[in-house]
């Protein structure tokens, strides 16, 4: 019994490192659709937006994904990493400017703190 428990453990330990190796050997995925669905699903969230602001959002963060997804793709082919870190900063701001407009005052607010926490998470992430 307990030498097909212990099988049975190691398959799944196996099964579950496959798995995740074949997700493009561990690094992410950038499907703009997904990460703009998944990004409005938190901002809902964290944010309280109605139905109508959170369509509005998806629409703002899919088109900033493409984007940022054609700029990688550039990137990639040998292009100027500087260059395309300038221009994603300016990209987010624009992506910021828009989403000020849909967003009420108090929700913007929370919007700022939202993004503040999230860059101090990214930041204890790389001092470990």
């Amino acid at each position: 019994m307990m030498r097909k428990l212990g099988f049975l453990l190691t398959l799944l330990v196996f099964g579950t490192t496959i798995a995740l190796a074949q997700n493009n050997g561990g690094q992410r995925t950038f499907d703009p659709e997904e990460m703009a669905t998944r990004q409005t699903e938190e901002l809902t969230k964290v944010l309280d937006l109605d139905k109508n602001t959170a369509k509005e959002v998806h629409a703002i963060l899919l088109e900033s994904g493409k984007e940022m997804g054609k700029m990688r793709s550039e990137m990639q082919a040998g292009g100027d990493r500087e260059a395309m870190r300038a221009q994603m900063t300016e990209m987010r701001k624009k992506q910021n400017e828009k989403l000020k407009k849909v967003f009420t005052e108090e929700q913007y607010t929370k919007y700022e703190k939202y993004l503040e926490e999230r860059r101090e998470q990214r930041g204890q992430r790389g001092q470990r």
